[in-house]
């Protein structure tokens, strides 16, 4: 379960940041 757990979180996490990244990119042009 441990295992299932971090995976999930590290797939949302990369996916928050490539939402994060995608906007900074957008306010910084």
């Amino acid at each position: 379960m441990s295992s299932v757990v971090k995976k999930r979180r590290k797939k949302i996490r990369k996916h928050k940041y490539k939402k994060l990244r995608k906007r900074m990119r957008h306010k910084k042009k």
